[in-house]
């Protein structure tokens, strides 16, 4: 007689699994993700933001200290944040970033950039002990959100979607590089004299040229002729001048 299997076996491994399942997968990164339409989140309270790309080494080696460090974000009362330039191509132009990993730190829309050692002691050491003042924050000329950096981060944006069409118009369409090139050259040359027309309207309609008035003829042509006396006073005073000049005077 075989003895019947009781549920309470099965129940209590599927409440292991349940339980078990968040510390199976780690648990939830303290690590803000900043975007083009976040950013302005920066410019309120301190932060330290990460710029990185997944296939950089060096950013894949700072990781797991900036994931520690970001744990220390609420005893430090500082936002942990990273950007991913590679998602986010406006932001790598607003920051002007040229080497990866970039960090920064913000305190107040102050912006800093960080040059130390890259360990979680020292971003902790740096932000408790505000070694962050000892650093000349960004000029406001060049800082993001400066009507010049805007320019650059439009200007990046740009770039990436340029290079997004290229692809589209060579992997999906199939089109040949060299068409590819001939159709943005196309569209340059139509944009440019689009913007030069429109320049020219704006001109004209805010100076505009001033036009001559041309002067009245007279109506009447007898008034062109002479009047008799008119003539013989004329004549008379070309006599006088020959006469002056030793002409000999007919008669």
């Amino acid at each position: 007689m075989t003895a019947s299997r009781s549920p309470v076996v099965p129940v209590a491994v599927l409440l292991l699994l349940v339980c078990g399942a968040p510390w199976t997968h780690g648990r939830r990164s303290d690590v803000r993700i900043i975007t083009d339409g976040n950013w302005k989140e920066l410019l309120e309270g301190e932060w330290m933001i990460e710029f990185y790309a997944p296939w950089c080494p060096a950013c894949q080696n700072l990781q797991p200290e900036w994931e520690s460090f970001a744990e220390w974000g609420e005893d430090l009362e500082v936002n942990v944040a990273k950007v991913d330039v590679t998602e986010q191509p406006g932001l790598s132009g607003r920051f002007i970033i040229t080497a990866l990993p970039t960090i920064y730190h913000c305190k107040d829309g102050e912006f800093r950039r960080y040059q130390g050692p890259r360990t979680k002691k020292d971003f902790i050491n740096f932000v408790s002990e505000k070694e962050w003042k000892s650093i000349e924050p960004v000029s406001s000329w060049f800082g993001p959100g400066s009507v010049l950096m805007s320019s650059m981060s439009a200007l990046f944006q740009l770039s990436m979607w340029i290079r997004t069409c290229h692809n589209y118009f060579i992997e999906d369409l199939g089109l040949p590089v060299w068409g590819s090139y001939t159709v943005f050259a196309l569209a340059t040359l139509l944009s440019g004299l689009l913007l030069g027309l429109c320049m020219i309207f704006v001109a004209d309609c805010l100076f505009p040229s001033k036009r001559r008035r041309a002067q009245p003829y007279p109506s009447n042509s007898r008034s062109l002729l002479c009047s008799p006396r008119e003539t013989d006073l004329y004549l008379g005073s070309g006599l006088q001048l020959d006469r002056s000049m030793g002409t000999p005077d007919k008669r």
